[in-house]
């Protein structure tokens, strides 16, 4: 079937709605207009075609990644990184519980030794709320560095972007740059300064892409800031920066590398998105599964699947330790790209609206769902609804976790998978078994539907998801209640 292209589309219904402008036909008795049956068909046929261009479907994908530099003691080399950029002062971003651990220790050792001033800045927040994301802000613009350098897990490494992101254009409103509809999603139109991030956990991945999150509070939910502009210059993933990680941090950490490879490994194709941007800047970062992020995805699970186990059990083992730094850092640049949809859209009401619930290894003065216990908790569940869309994905991520496909039904493929990563879950161990281990009951259900459905920037990429919004509430209210206990 022939495709035409957009321009043609638009430029052929506008010229016959100009054309229309001296089509009516003039009745003699009343000296008025009415058209013609010729102008009513042809009135139709501009719609049709002013309606094929606005939804033109997406045709190209962009691949964007920080440069990665991998090995055991790299976090030495960062203050040589810094010098060689021509950088003098750097405002160093982490959290209490890392501050006087050996990875912080060790990047101002390397600051130091190069002679580059800093001054640090240690308030952030594990899973922070938007107030202390501005604190955060106000801080940088005070400081105006040359550069930044976030040193932590996510939390340190978004706060760190979002506040070098509001230093660079200090007159802009707080949800100025904030996901749409959320906040106004403008696009990042400057260069930001260079930011290097030092990751020591094993989960987020931010040190690769150009993602954000928080909780905003007014609206009990998690949201954030996505473009390219805020990716970091440089990742340095320390092997070496990870072995002081509780178990619990491990394992919740794992998870979200879990989610992220099964959700874009999963998520709709990137030739099926619409509409197709009209200027390149536009196009989001997140775009739906390619060829290029699948190949990250993919290597990602395998190497959690394997060794995320291993990581959890047994704090010595080295190597299983190396491969989830790594599998983080893969599953970050294929996410990063790809994007994520319903574990993640539904995992940001879930957190938001936490009464009470602390999962245990966090050392933390408030309650927490960890973010990766927040995504995989409705996992199960998310992959059970999926799999029609795309059975053969659903089956090959369902034989990484050991499952024996060769007799396996097409229809079969969410169920088989759900059921897997049940297992997987259950076996990991010391994981909510359900929402409702979370706080969570059946009367909650209407309130995280209703905090899911603004996540329009993971829900896009959801497949058997592209309905109207009463159909979408129905199924984000069944997928909550089958997750209420697995």
């Amino acid at each position: 079937m022939l495709t035409v292209p957009a321009p043609t589309l638009r430029s052929r219904a506008t010229s016959l709605l100009r054309t229309l402008q001296n089509q009516s036909a003039t009745c003699p008795c009343h000296a008025c207009t009415h058209p013609t049956p010729t102008l009513t068909a042809s009135l139709s046929a501009a719609r049709k075609l002013a309606v094929a261009a606005s939804v033109e479907k997406e045709y190209a994908f962009e691949m964007a990644a920080s440069n990665i530099r991998y090995g055991n003691g790299v976090t030495m080399e960062v203050g040589m990184d810094f010098k060689n950029l021509g950088v003098k002062k750097v405002a160093v971003f982490t959290d209490n519980n890392i501050l006087n651990l050996t990875p912080m220790k060790n990047a101002i050792a390397a600051l130091e030794s190069e002679g580059i001033q800093y001054e640090i800045y240690s308030k952030v927040r594990v899973e922070p709320k938007d107030p202390a994301v501005k604190d955060a802000i106000a801080w940088a613009k005070k400081v105006a560095p040359e550069a930044y350098l976030a040193v932590g897990g996510g939390s340190v490494m978004d706060t760190c972007k979002i506040a070098s992101l509001y230093e660079a254009y200090p007159d802009a409103e707080f949800l100025e740059f904030v996901n749409a509809p959320i906040g106004k999603g403008r696009p990042v139109d400057k260069q930001l300064k260079p930011l290097i991030a030092v990751p020591t956990t094993a989960g987020t991945g931010s040190e690769t892409t150009g993602t954000a999150i928080f909780d905003l509070v007014s609206h009990k939910a998690k949201t954030g800031i996505a473009h390219r502009a805020l990716k970091p210059l440089l990742g340095i993933v320390d092997p070496l920066n990870t072995r002081s990680m509780p178990s619990q941090v491990k394992s919740s950490s794992g998870l979200d590398v879990l989610c992220h490879s099964l959700e874009s490994w999963t998520a709709i194709p990137y030739s099926e998105r619409v509409p197709r941007p009209t200027n390149p800047i536009l196009r989001p970062a997140y775009q739906g599964a390619n060829p290029i992020s699948d190949i990250f995805s993919f290597e990602a699970l395998k190497l959690t699947v394997k060794y995320l186990p291993r990581s959890v059990h047994n704090p010595d083992d080295a190597e299983a330790q190396e491969k989830m730094l790594l599998a983080a850092t893969l599953a970050g640049v294929g996410f990063g790209n790809a994007g994520v949809h319903l574990c993640h859209g539904l995992s940001y009401p879930i957190s938001g609206m936490n009464r009470g619930y602390k999962h245990a290894g966090y050392e933390v003065d408030h309650p927490i769902i960890p973010h990766g216990v927040s995504v995989a908790v409705t996992a199960p569940q998310v992959f059970r609804f999926t799999g029609p869309t795309n059975p053969d994905r659903h089956l090959a991520a369902a034989e990484v976790f050991g499952v024996d496909i060769s007799n396996a039904k097409a229809e079969s493929a969410g169920e088989i998978l759900g059921d897997a990563v049940a297992e997987f879950l259950v076996k990991l161990g010391d994981q909510p078994r359900g929402i409702s281990h979370l706080g969570f009951t059946m009367e909650d259900i209407p309130a995280l539907v209703e905090g899911t459905l603004p996540q329009a920037r993971v829900l896009m990429l959801a497949p058997n998801f592209q309905k109207e919004d009463d159909q979408k509430r129905e199924d984000l209210a069944r997928i909550l209640e089958l997750s209420l206990t697995y």
